[in-house]
């Protein structure tokens, strides 16, 4: 069955082992950067181009908006994406997090610049995905986390490095359950279909390019 009717597709061996091998060491590489830079206070705590902890959707876990890697990615994969999704699409944002034993990622919707999107594991302990391909919305206060008691229970994606989940990211729900792992590098890469309305005026996430904090947006 094709994307355009199941909204969701796997893709194994996305990118190769290795690549995906060398980004792992890579972004944990640039956690233990950003921790030392903000426990000496080089830059401030609050300062993003190293990424953060303070995510509200995953408390106290390291992520990253925008990472220059990342990005790269987004656009090494667009035409892949294309290909396995049959659209023509604007390339937004990338959001990757090293994930820690006890995260949960809780069950949501995302906004319109994730339209398109793909979660890549990049490597660490395995951590399946759900995703609910009905689309139907049952999270009845994401704050809380309170779910419809007839929630679908959705399909279990399991990853390995280099494999990725594409998916309608603002149509389908898709969470986590508690992570009994160490650590777990995932990538989120976003795109938007460019004959959807206002695609074209959200390219890069409203930023004047790739690579940028969000404090540029336009």
């Amino acid at each position: 069955m094709s994307f355009k009717k199941k909204k969701y597709k796997i893709i194994k061996k996305a990118i190769t082992k290795e690549l995906a091998l060398f980004i792992y060491n890579y972004f944990l590489m640039k956690r233990q950067v950003a921790k030392t830079l903000f426990d000496t206070r080089y830059i401030s705590p609050f300062e993003d181009m190293f990424g953060v902890w303070s995510d509200s959707q995953v408390p106290n876990t390291y992520s990253h908006y925008g990472d220059i890697v990342m990005e790269t990615l987004l656009l090494k994969l667009q035409p892949l994406m294309e290909k396995e999704t049959g659209l023509k699409l604007n390339p937004n944002y990338s959001y990757a997090r090293i994930y820690k034993k006890g995260d949960i990622l809780k069950r949501h919707k995302d906004r319109f610049s994730c339209e398109i999107s793909t979660t890549l594991n990049i490597g660490g302990d395995s951590w399946p995905i759900y995703l609910d391909p009905t689309g139907s919305d049952n999270v009845i206060n994401e704050a809380e986390n309170l779910i419809k008691s007839n929630a679908p229970k959705g399909i279990k994606v399991d990853l390995k490095p280099g494999d990725m989940l594409i998916y309608k990211g603002n149509l389908l729900e898709h969470w986590r359950e508690p992570f009994k792992g160490e650590d777990c590098v995932q990538v989120f890469l976003h795109y938007n279909n460019v004959n959807t309305p206002g695609s074209n005026e959200n390219i890069f996430d409203r930023r004047p390019h790739l690579g940028l904090p969000t404090a540029l947006k336009i």
